[in-house]
């Protein structure tokens, strides 16, 4: 008998679930309570993480089961389930093989791209785990092209192409006309694209506009769901199988409060990931874990032209370029500015035993004009003037008096670091030691710690505010290898899935490197599919073509 599976979001492991699930035999549908298509994803650099994938295999890139799983061990503080870990190395590279045979993905290695961590154990500092997911022509999407997120950056980059994936950030006037006349785009729009057309071609129709509810469950498991309309009609559709892909809850005020570590006031994400899934698993009685973590990063919001604030600009590159520090209130540095994202997060977090309060928030970033005029800022040129909401002054002192912060401290924070930079070597927080430090930094550079250190000295100054934000949680209801959500007796509430951000993060409290969400999204919302499709545990990946 065919199996009704229903799947709740359309990201990159909403979309997966569904195609695998359609592909393996059963009647699919798909609910999305946004009005476009693509969740976070299509927000996002498209990167996808796979340890041992066949592109980085192909390329002569070394990497091997061990290397893989002693990497994420010596992150996790012992969080990660092993055989959440030992599953997504061994499947990730059959669900690649598997995508690029049943859709019209092809991904490629980001050359160079290292892990997050490359010097721990199993690292690798010269990349191969992060796949770029290349260019996704709309135009075959038809009427569906106009019905997915916008991102709001140049959509037509890849991401080897952007500042952060190794590349400039900039397309040379030919080849940008001839992507935006084919409707070339790149990044999570590229992998949204692909799996969104592959969907579409084997007949599943995603519904926008549509909230789960509550799921319907009887003494056998899971029975149906209920759903909400845009226009508030409440109906109900039956199911075998539930798979909750609706991503995090940074945007629930209340469930940020009871479970995020620390502060939290800039989620980046899409404001439709307000936990739906996680308050129908928890209703459903599920086991929850890693409920504190988010994927973290730093951040700053940035007025558009009619003065309305934009979502948070993630200024991964900003604060790795030379000539940059941030401070915290006490004109301090508190960190290396230059490691990924997610590990300043904990910096933020640092709590103070004595005042009990969080010493480096607020943050900002500290920048001289030699910076501004080389490098521009965020969506500024070099050439461009400086704009009202970018704060300066004729000195580090008053630079210091205009946004608070001690001005004897940040003096003598700056000229320490300028002294740090002469000797070519931080000897507070090691920044440029590592060779993931350079990489989004001056690409003339890399590889060396002049990619990330410079002087601060070329009046005016300028300073941003940072904030403690988040690309989404990554907490959630605890599951098995197929993404079996768990009641609190360990055991699978049946025909109840869970993956993407919805899933307890099968790497834990880890952030391995580019990719490190969507990368799990795949192989998880893959495994979930087939597993909803078939009703038992499935070990094998479910033949490309099933029309």
């Amino acid at each position: 008998m065919v199996r009704t599976v229903v799947v709740l979001g359309s990201g990159a492991a909403g979309l997966t679930a569904a195609l695998a699930a359609k592909r393996a035999g059963a009647e699919v549908d798909l609910y999305e309570k946004a009005e476009t298509i693509g969740g976070t994803t299509a927000l996002s650099g498209g990167a996808c993480w796979i340890p041992i994938n066949p592109h980085a295999q192909n390329a002569g890139l070394s990497d091997s089961r061990d290397e893989a799983l002693a990497y994420l061990n010596s992150l996790s503080f012992g969080l990660i389930d092993p055989a959440m870990a030992e599953t997504l190395v061994d499947r990730g590279p059959d669900v690649v093989n598997w995508l690029e045979s049943t859709t019209t993905l092809k991904f490629s290695v980001v050359g160079g791209y290292p892990d997050y961590h490359p010097e721990r154990v199993g690292g690798l500092p010269l990349g191969g785990r992060t796949l770029d997911p290349g260019l996704c022509s709309y135009r075959e999407l038809g009427k569906w092209a106009k019905r997915v997120t916008p991102s709001g950056r140049v959509e037509s980059l890849t991401l080897a192409e952007t500042g952060m994936g190794g590349g400039t950030g900039h397309l040379d006037a030919e080849t940008t006309a001839r992507r935006k006349a084919e409707d070339l785009r790149g990044c999570g729009l590229s992998l949204i694209g692909h799996l969104l057309k592959a969907c579409l071609e084997c007949g599943i129709v995603p519904k926008t506009g549509t909230r789960g509810l509550d799921l319907e469950i009887d003494s056998g498991g899971v029975s149906g769901i209920q759903l909400q309309e845009s226009n508030g009609t409440v109906i109900s559709r039956q199911a075998d199988a539930v798979v909750l892909a609706t991503g995090g809850f940074e945007w629930n005020d209340e469930l940020v409060r009871a479970f995020l570590r620390g502060p939290m006031s800039a989620p980046v994400s899409l404001e439709t990931c307000t936990g739906d899934g996680l308050l129908m698993a928890m209703r459903a009685g599920a086991s929850l874990a890693n409920m504190r973590e988010a994927w973290w990063t730093p951040c700053v919001r940035i007025p558009d032209p009619t003065g309305r604030i934009n979502r948070p600009y993630l200024i991964n590159r900003e604060r790795t370029l030379p000539g940059s520090i941030m401070v915290n209130r006490s004109g301090k540095r508190f960190t290396n500015e230059a490691a990924n994202y997610n590990s300043i997060g904990g910096a933020f977090h640092v709590l103070d035993a004595v005042d009990f309060g969080y010493p480096n928030l607020p943050a900002w970033l500290i920048f001289d004009q030699a910076y501004l005029r080389r490098y521009g800022f965020a969506h500024l040129t070099p050439t461009d003037t400086s704009p009202a909401w970018l704060t300066h002054a004729d000195s580090i002192e008053n630079l210091a008096a205009m946004i608070g912060v001690e001005p004897a401290g940040i003096a003598r924070t700056v000229s320490q670091w300028n002294t740090y930079v002469d000797q070519g070597k931080d000897a507070d927080f090691c920044r440029g030691q590592s060779v993931y430090d350079t990489w989004a930094g001056d690409a003339a550079h890399r590889g060396t710690p002049q990619g990330t250190l410079g002087k601060i000295s070329a009046p005016p100054y300028y300073a941003v505010e940072v904030l403690s934000g988040a690309l989404g949680t990554r907490g959630g209801p605890r599951t098995e290898t197929h993404g079996r959500v768990l009641d609190t007796r360990g055991q699978p509430i049946k025909g109840l899935y869970a993956v993407g951000n919805a899933m307890a993060s099968p790497t834990g409290m880890v952030y391995g490197g580019a990719g490190g969400t969507l990368g799990p999204a795949l192989v998880f919302g893959y495994l979930a599919g087939i597993d909803a499709a078939s009703g038992n545990h499935c070990d094998r990946i479910a033949a490309p073509a099933v029309d």
